[in-house]
């Protein structure tokens, strides 16, 4: 008499992982993609955020925009917000100095200050890595338009974000 054995044989086991490889293989660039939207759906929201702060930071201290990026951020111990930590924007995206880098993209600040007073800034969101945290280039001053390049870095010559 035979014994039934029981378990898988070797050929079911290689149809179950070749299965599952096709499955991964169609299913990985679409969670790359998805990703890459969030990430530059996070620097749209982002530079809307920062334009809103400077919005604010300007009519309640008078002194025109904030001259760093991280002016904007929160202090750095518990207390009421001042012009240099006006708690407006979160620590991650204030950063340090005139740069961060949040959710797959690098944001650049700089600001024209004559005479002690700043009356103009500009933001660029650029992917850390093109192609892969995002593909889309963006660009946003004083005017809350923000404007995209999908080749390369954004300026105020681009066109501006639909929607």
């Amino acid at each position: 008499m035979r014994k039934l054995s029981s378990g898988f044989s070797l050929i079911e086991l290689l149809i179950v992982v070749a299965i599952i490889m096709i499955i991964a293989a169609i299913a990985i660039p679409n969670f790359m993609r998805s990703r890459m939207a969030a990430n530059q759906a996070s620097a749209v929201a982002s530079l809307r955020q920062i334009c809103t702060a400077e919005v604010t930071y300007a009519s309640t201290y008078g002194t025109g925009y904030s001259s760093l990026l991280s002016y904007l951020g929160p202090p750095a111990t518990p207390g009421p917000p001042t012009s240099t930590a006006a708690d407006l924007l979160d620590v991650i995206l204030a950063g340090s100095g005139n740069s961060s880098t949040k959710s797959g993209y690098t944001f650049i600040y700089s600001v024209h200050c004559p005479n002690l007073t700043c009356d103009s800034y500009q933001v660029n969101a650029n992917p850390v890595t093109p192609g892969k945290t995002g593909v889309t280039f963006y660009y946003v001053n004083e005017t809350a338009v923000i404007l995209q390049n999908t080749t390369g870095t954004a300026t105020s010559a681009d066109s501006p974000l639909a929607g």
